[in-house]
């Protein structure tokens, strides 16, 4: 197993502490569902086609990149 880069194991902590806060027992695919929710908050909050000055849209095409590649990291986290 890989380790997980700082800004993908904070994800995942944050998706297992939400399991045991309810003392549920956090499924193993832990990783897939929280990566599932970066790539739904980076369609919601940092859309593929936004609208604006360039400098607008390249910034956010980088916060969408990055949050796509912690969801990718986790997805293949196994």
């Amino acid at each position: 197993m890989a380790d997980l880069s700082p800004a993908a194991q904070a994800v995942l902590h944050v998706a297992q502490a939400a399991y045991w806060q309810h003392d549920a027992e956090c499924p193993a695919d832990a990783e897939i569902i929280a990566a599932s929710a970066l790539r739904a908050a980076a369609d919601q909050v940092v859309p593929s086609d936004p609208c604006g000055n360039d400098c607008c849209i390249t910034q956010c095409e980088q916060i969408r990149s990055e949050l796509l590649v912690i969801a990718a990291e986790l997805e293949n986290h196994q």
